[in-house]
């Protein structure tokens, strides 16, 4: 069976807890070398066992043996180094948020495209097999029809001194880090599209980043949905769907992973309440949705240009955060 030898780019706390061990773990891939600036690399090549480890990322992306890259660098460093991948011939795997604007997003797929790599962003959360689930008792009409749904994705950030996520030029906030779930989960478990956003933001007096954010958004489809997302919360990360005949709530929708890769699905209709139990490691599907992509030569299910679509309401985000008023996206 054919393995793709992946390299990591970056030395991230999500790279070292998750994304390593799922290559790892994949039948359909290997961790064949890790860069960092400085010498982060090789303790963490010692650690598990990876082959090659280099000092800088220009150093791995010139090791013609690597086929696929996974970058979990900083927001703002994406794009620079996504281009970069895809100049040397890599297939990119790049963390969510893909860049810090919609126009960035479309140079590195252009890049991409122009390279002939194949580009994904890492949301990784869109593989665990709960939300297939969900849409399909949506479709099944159990809870009627729609009329709204609710995201919540939140926790306390406790070093805020010093952790990037505080780092406006970076691109820190809330609704890069963690709202850009909830966006990605109403545009893909609705099927629908923002025609207007409306953010109201508690924006830290000293870094100018949105700690907390509360954001109304309509889909084209007339759907009305709400998100909320916070650095100042206790850790939730749910979403609920609310039919004329019931309700669906889904308590672990994005990190299921930190109790045991449980999804639990709990239904509420006019049938009576019920709960279905979906488990599977997101992390791993992923990196063998992906590595397969690249053995089959086919494009990812998760494609750029629904990655381009969720920039564009982040970007919509912000926009309404700056001027205070609801923006229209055409």
């Amino acid at each position: 069976m054919s393995r793709i030898r992946w390299g990591v780019i970056g030395t991230a706390d999500i790279a070292k807890t998750k994304v390593i061990p799922a290559i790892l773990n994949s039948d359909y891939a290997e961790v064949a070398a890790i860069a960092s600036r400085g010498d982060k690399a090789k303790d963490i090549a010692e650690r598990f066992s990876i082959p090659k480890f280099y000092d800088s990322y220009h150093k791995l992306l010139m090791d013609q043996e690597i086929e696929a890259v996974y970058i979990p660098l900083p927001n703002h460093l994406h794009k620079q180094w996504v281009t970069e991948a895809a100049k040397h011939g890599k297939h990119v795997l790049v963390e969510k948020p893909a860049a810090l604007t919609a126009e960035e997003t479309q140079e590195m797929m252009d890049c991409c495209r122009e390279n002939n790599v194949i580009f994904m962003e890492a949301f990784m959360y869109q593989f665990h097999p709960q939300h297939l689930r969900v849409r399909e008792i949506v479709t099944s009409g159990e809870i009627g029809e729609i009329k709204f749904m609710r995201a919540s994705f939140s926790y306390f950030l406790k070093d805020e001194l010093t952790n990037i996520r505080m780092k406006k030029k970076m691109g820190g906030g809330s609704i890069y880090d963690i709202g850009s779930y909830c966006i990605h989960s109403i545009r893909n478990i609705m099927e629908s599209e923002p025609v207007r956003v409306e953010a109201f933001a508690e924006l830290d007096p000293r870094s100018g980043i949105d700690r907390s954010a509360i954001v109304y958004i309509k889909l084209e489809n007339g759907i009305n949905t709400v998100f909320d997302c916070s650095f100042d919360m206790s850790f939730r990360q749910e979403y609920e769907i609310v039919g004329t005949k019931g309700r669906i709530t889904v308590p672990a929708a994005y990190r299921p992973d930190v109790s045991d890769n449980a999804g639990v699905i709990l239904i509420e209709s006019v049938q009576g309440k019920r709960s279905e139990m979906v488990s599977a490691d997101q992390f791993k599907m992923q990196i063998d949705h992906f590595s397969q992509a690249v053995i089959e030569g086919y494009q990812p299910k998760y494609s750029a240009e629904n990655t381009l679509k969720n920039m564009r309401a982040i970007d919509a985000c912000y926009q309404s955060i700056e001027s205070r008023a609801a923006v229209t996206l055409v």
